[in-house]
């Protein structure tokens, strides 16, 4: 098994809520260690930067505003497999295409 280490962004919509110590826990009864986190505020620049893949699809310009949107807290999770447990906690990018029990699917777009 491979020790790996993946990028992980509680989202903007999240850190208000109180909701990043229930998101931690998630990661570490999954097996993952938090081995470096922040809390950092996107510029319009740095969230075109990251998502510039995603430059010129019709979600783009929303993703933009919407990570710029207030604080995110972005840690480094560490483990075994560390990419596939955590895509495997997040669930889909789509709440509504999210597996019951996925982050995503409990998490995203709470209000």
């Amino acid at each position: 098994m491979a020790i790996e280490r993946t990028l992980s962004i509680v989202k903007p919509d999240a850190v208000p809520k109180n909701l990043i110590g229930d998101i931690f826990s998630r990661f570490e009864k999954s097996g993952l260690q938090i081995v470096a986190v922040k809390m950092i505020q996107l510029t319009t620049e740095d969230a075109g930067g990251f998502y510039s893949e995603h430059e010129g699809k019709p979600f783009y310009d929303a993703l933009v505003e919407y990570m710029c949107s207030g604080a995110l807290c972005v840690q480094v999770l560490e483990g075994e497999n560390a990419i596939r447990v955590n895509r495997s906690l997040m669930g889909a990018t789509d709440p509504k295409r999210a597996d019951p029990g996925t982050i995503g699917a409990r998490f995203r777009g709470v209000r």
